[in-house]
């Protein structure tokens, strides 16, 4: 077989992720001549959509995206004219009432929309007028608190940045008096747990806000994780969205922005090794055997990943990296089935379109998490569903519905040392039965599943562990510290030419760009700094030669 001649770029970036992309499309719109290599022959990684079953379009990762409808890259990239169209989730949020027998009053299920007149009227009629008026207030207070996240998720993490983003939460408004540092410190610094505690008195109210921040990984008794609550205020702006056609019409809609500005994406052929001649990072050599030369090399995938691919090249500083990637994060259930979840009580355009918090208590949640870190599956598993086959029709044939089933704090390697394989059809059916409890009926509708368990989720997205979060999303692993302080610029000191992007590094996992963005940005200041026109002129006598 003859190997094939060397191929040129300017920069090549290692993973076809949605951060990937996205760090593709803004070097290509500066000008510069890009490739995307990708092992998987799906595009798109965890931002992804594939037909699972005949006519049936199913995510394979995220479904629900939030983060990114916030940080005006689909508006930057003008990812409209290149097919994305987003369905908004309104109403955003629904929690069913306690089912009879359990403790606490009765009430109505809690309805959460874009529109806060409407929301506080839901929460009024299942909670009281007093946590109304508390939410409205609490949305007043962190709404701007919230904008000031995501400003601090668009910058490099460092403390010029925090502090542009954080500063003028402290100055005084019309109406309002300075808010003191204090205030801020304990709020953001402490738990959603202990904010939720002095902002309402419903346990109702408090266990959909803690459920819907739990998303983000860590549970809500930990330290700072009150931003994590207060994210809800910003989803009275932009609720989360879902393409037409699945998750994956993201991804597709940056790759044919990429080739629009001349950029290319090869699927099946991944990085094997990173090619480091004088000590700086010149390119790739993919697992064909293709090389692919280039000034430099943006790692749009896990840390670990990198850090292979750069094998014994890795400096000090990427070599002994250990990141917590923790023991897995969830399971997930995708279920065919012939009718929609039905809730007693609600008309199912309220509470199908978004986030099904199926959750009354906190203490469910504490049970789920001290299960998982005892090393077990959850004794009472407790389920978030999404059904958006309800308002988009070409995700599954008339009569059919895509139902995903997310099951949070499932442990990838157990204490007693369980089979995945062997347990996860029988996981999946208590998930099921658990929506079951708040939709009767569901689990008869059902036809098939398909079943992601942390096992799988390593084999079939390349995530070590099963953590879609790629490192834990805990204080300790944030901001400056992810997914090391060393590494936390998206450069790697010691080996010039290569970049970091994707959920290792800041701002972390969900569905949101920053990252790529940000690699983007700095990769491109760097190519105008004093020494960059020596490197390129070094970097083309070096592609010449090979």
């Amino acid at each position: 077989m003859t190997t094939p001649p060397p191929a040129h770029a300017d920069v090549v970036v290692i993973g076809s992720g949605h951060n990937g992309l996205v760090a593709a499309c803004y070097l290509a719109r500066a000008g510069l001549a890009v490739e995307v290599v990708e092992s998987d022959d799906v595009l798109g990684g965890a931002v992804s959509t594939v037909e699972r079953w005949p006519g049936v379009q199913v995510d394979r990762g995220s479904s629900a995206h939030v983060i990114i409808r916030h940080s005006g890259i689909v508006e930057e990239l003008d990812l409209a004219a290149h097919g994305l169209r987003y369905l908004d989730c309104d109403p955003w949020g629904f929690a069913p009432a306690p089912k009879p027998g359990d403790a606490g009053p009765d009430g109505r299920p809690l309805v959460l929309s874009v529109d806060l007149d409407a929301t506080c009227a839901s929460i009024e009629a299942a909670c009281g007028p007093a946590d109304a008026a508390a939410y409205r207030r609490f949305v007043e207070v962190w709404g701007p608190r919230s904008r000031a996240v995501v400003a601090s998720f668009g910058r490099a993490p460092n403390a010029r940045g925090l502090i542009g983003s954080f500063w003028p939460l402290g100055a005084p408004a019309e109406g309002r008096p300075r808010t003191p540092g204090g205030e801020l410190a304990v709020d953001f610094l402490g738990s959603g747990d202990a904010l939720l505690d002095r902002w309402f008195t419903s346990e109702r109210l408090k266990a959909a806000l803690a459920w819907f921040g739990a998303q983000s990984g860590p549970p809500m008794s930990e330290p700072g994780t009150a931003a994590m609550v207060g994210w809800v205020a910003l989803l009275h702006d932009v609720p989360p969205g879902h393409p037409v056609g699945g998750s994956g019409g993201l991804t597709r809609a940056l790759r044919r922005r990429l080739e629009s500005d001349g950029g290319r994406v090869t699927l099946g052929d991944g990085a094997e090794r990173l090619l480091v001649e004088d000590g700086r990072v010149t390119g790739v050599r993919t697992r064909s055997g293709r090389t692919v030369r280039a000034g430099a090399v943006v790692a749009a995938c896990h840390i670990d990943v990198t850090r292979q691919l750069a094998g014994d090249d890795a400096p000090p500083v990427l070599a002994d990296a250990a990141p917590p990637i923790g023991n897995g994060f969830g399971l997930v259930v995708r279920a065919l089935t012939d009718a929609l979840p039905a809730y007693p009580g609600v008309a199912p355009e309220q509470a199908l379109q978004g986030l099904q918090l199926l959750c009354t208590d906190r203490g469910q949640l504490a049970s789920a998490h001290g299960d998982w870190r005892a090393g077990r599956v959850p004794r009472e598993p407790v389920p978030l569903a999404m059904s958006f086959s309800a308002s988009d029709p070409t995700l599954a044939p008339p009569g059919r519905h895509v139902v995903t089933i997310w099951g949070q704090w499932y442990p990838y390697a157990m204490a007693d040392g369980g089979d995945w394989d062997a347990l996860a059809d029988a996981e999946a059916r208590r998930l099921i039965e658990a929506v079951d409890r708040y939709a009767p009926g569901f689990a008869a509708s059902v036809q098939e599943t398909y079943v992601q368990t942390p096992l799988e989720l390593e084999r079939e997205l390349s995530l070590p562990r099963g953590n879609v979060m790629h490192v834990e999303m805990g204080l300790a692993s944030m901001f400056m510290l992810r997914p090391a302080p060393a590494l936390s610029g998206y450069r790697v000191p010691g080996l010039p030419g290569l970049y970091l992007a994707g959920a290792s590094t800041h701002p972390g996992g969900g569905v949101s760009g920053n990252s790529g963005r940000t690699a983007a940005r700095v990769l491109l200041a760097d190519r105008k700094g004093p020494r960059a026109a020596a490197g390129r002129v070094l970097g083309r006598l070096r592609a010449l030669r090979g």
